[in-house]
């Protein structure tokens, strides 16, 4: 179990610095086309700017009125900043999900094959059962034909012999 932590804190390691170059290459590409700045890189940065300050005045208890002001909105700059950095480190996410849904599948993959390889073992010691089952059934019904034919063989001896001691009294006589 040691060796897990320092595994998951090199990962997180990892993934910050693979989102640095991605956040500064979405920031890039959103000041060069103002399509992808307007209609992807600044929707998620304003709102979650919109959401982190309701959520600091509802923490500060904080009430808007209709006499106070809205919220401010984040310049432009700042608000491709953080975008950039939400977009990047969204990707990252995403992967990382990608990835550990596909392990998930893998897992349960292998989970499903050695389960099926159980049960074929399984249903291999049944079959064997049922076919020692029938041999010993086999045997025991040869043991008795066998058993009868002993007796059947002794009591012919024996008339054999009742017969010999006739034959033989009637022949002293």
């Amino acid at each position: 179990m040691a060796p897990i932590f320092p595994l998951a804190k090199l990962a997180f390691l990892f993934v910050k610095q693979v989102a640095r170059p991605l956040s500064s290459r979405i920031r890039r590409g959103a000041i060069r086309n103002a399509f992808f700045k307007e209609k992807i890189c600044l929707p998620p940065a304003r709102l979650y700017h919109w959401c982190e300050v309701r959520m600091k005045m509802y923490v500060m208890n904080i009430t808007r009125s209709k006499e106070s002001a809205p919220i401010p909105r984040l310049n432009e700059e700042a608000a491709i900043e953080l975008g950039a950095n939400l977009l990047g480190e969204g990707v990252i996410f995403g992967i990382a999900v990608a990835i550990l849904a596909f392990e998930v599948g893998r897992q349960k993959e292998k989970d499903r094959k050695k389960e099926e390889k159980e049960a074929d073992f399984i249903n291999g010691l049944e079959n064997r059962i049922n076919e020692l089952t029938f041999a010993n059934e086999e045997l025991d019904t040869k043991i008795r034909e066998l058993t009868r034919a002993v007796y059947a063989t002794q009591h012919q001896m024996q008339e054999l012999t009742v017969e010999i001691k006739e034959k033989n009294s009637t022949q002293t006589k």
